[in-house]
């Protein structure tokens, strides 16, 4: 693999585009299967800011627009297609509790999908995704298509 570029992708979404099966969609693919993506970043917070209210969300990016949505298992890291995580409590002290875990072996091919959820549905939440593009053989790009697409691992 060769590093041939970085890139961010900052947007916002919310609860009820994610819940109703329409995740925010990154197209990244650029009609090539030796070209892949790596995700090294990702973070979601609330879009709103009041003095006293700062909404808790959390986030998920995954390689298909058709994942599990809804709060039971909202985070199923034994899902392929689930590459990384985030959260923030920001009712608890606003930026100062965000965590993110990153699948460190994640490749993506195709698209990217980001996934949402709040304490209320219609709050708009950001997010920034930092990505490397990599040079990869064709190889293995197919058998990254295939992880990208593949569900369970238990």
């Amino acid at each position: 693999m060769k590093k041939i570029g970085e890139y961010t992708i900052r947007g916002m979404t919310n609860e009820t585009e994610s819940e109703s099966g329409r995740p925010r969609r990154i197209t990244l693919f650029d009609g090539r299967f030796d070209t892949a993506y790596r995700v090294t970043y990702f973070q979601v917070w609330g879009a709103t800011y009041a003095s006293s209210t700062h909404p808790d969300c959390v986030g998920k990016l995954g390689t298909r627009g058709d994942l599990e949505a809804q709060s039971i298992d909202f985070m199923n890291a034994a899902d392929n297609r689930e590459i990384a995580w985030a959260g923030t409590a920001g009712s608890t002290d606003s930026w100062n509790t965000v965590a993110s875990i990153i699948d460190p072996d994640n490749l993506i091919i195709e698209d990217l999908f980001v996934y949402v959820r709040n304490v209320s549905d219609a709050e708009n939440i950001s997010y920034l995704v930092k990505m490397e593009k990599y040079k990869i053989s064709e190889a293995q790009g197919a058998l990254t298509m295939v992880r990208n697409n593949a569900q369970n691992v238990h």
